[in-house]
């Protein structure tokens, strides 16, 4: 009888590139049990050869009688994010992930594999031949208010892009990776429209420098062990980030009430009336950011 480490994941891209280091970490801790994924972003899995299924969740044909009845399974399906190490940011995510398993943890990172036509593609669509600074400006689902887009707790401050563009654009053609409505600097190539993940994700391997946000594209950068400078506001490196990267943090939040905040303080997606800052220069230090950049050798 075969044996079988499934392992359950919600949420988006991001948390899903993360997953793999968990992924990784159950088939180590198991190697006698074929690894089966049941996930929202299957692509994120299919190329990685630990991995002997992959099920985008809800389409799952017969996955009980193949993988649980009369079967000697194993189950992972707990949410990491409702824990009190996660809480109150004790570990990574990765690392409480796994030990909210029982599994022991040998440091294991997240893994991103393109296949030959995945990069073929990628090559057609990013590289230029030039060199190419990357710059995450916006991330997450797209969530509007009235018709505007922009998420304080993670999103760049809109100046911040502006003066980040004008420094670095003299050196780099800069491919802004956005949203519909959101804000983009003048004189950058967007990259706002919807692409396949591993299509998209396939733009960092033609990327020289790299300015990203708490969003999907650190994590790949992770996965693909390339160091990049990460902006955060209303997330934490300690939990969400790497080492690997420049992790740039924003000037200290002022003390602000927050009224619908339950088990967390700031929510993802940046609730208005929840946002303590009065003006963007008291987020980031413009002039600090830039230089951090430059001090980063890619």
């Amino acid at each position: 009888m075969d044996k079988y480490a499934i392992f359950h994941i919600d949420g988006g891209i991001g948390k899903h590139i993360a997953a793999t280091a968990v992924a990784r970490c159950i088939k180590n801790n198991f190697p006698d049990h074929k690894l089966v994924i049941v996930c929202a972003w299957p692509t994120i899995f299919i190329n990685l050869d630990f991995v002997y299924r992959v099920y985008k969740t809800g389409i799952t044909p017969y996955f009980y009688q193949d993988y649980i009845l009369n079967q000697d399974s194993l189950l992972f399906k707990h949410e990491p994010y409702f824990t009190t190490n996660h809480v109150y940011g004790k570990k990574s995510l990765i690392e409480n992930w796994c030990e909210l398993y029982g599994l022991t943890y040998n440091n294991e990172q997240p893994q991103l594999v393109f296949n030959l036509r995945e990069k073929q593609i990628g090559d057609k669509l990013w590289n230029s031949g030039e060199p190419t600074m990357v710059l995450q400006s916006c991330g997450g689902p797209l969530i509007q208010e009235n018709g505007y887009l922009y998420k304080w707790t993670r999103d760049m401050p809109i100046g911040l892009i502006h003066k980040i563009v004008e420094e670095f654009r003299p050196q780099y053609r800069i491919l802004q990776v956005t949203k519909p409505n959101a804000p983009v600097a003048n004189g950058v190539i967007p990259v706002d429209k919807e692409y396949s993940n591993m299509e998209f994700l396939t733009i960092l391997l033609h990327s020289k420098k790299r300015v990203l946000i708490d969003s999907v594209l650190q994590h790949a950068a992770a996965a693909l062990n390339l160091p990049s400078n990460v902006l955060w506001i209303g997330t934490d490196p300690n939990v969400f980030g790497y080492d690997l990267h420049n992790n740039i943090l924003a000037n200290q939040l002022p003390e602000f009430k927050l009224p619908d905040s339950y088990i967390f303080n700031y929510n993802f997606e940046g609730i208005t009336h929840e946002c303590p800052y009065k003006n963007e220069d008291e987020i980031f230090d413009a002039d600090a950011v830039i230089n951090s950049i430059k001090k980063q050798g890619i």
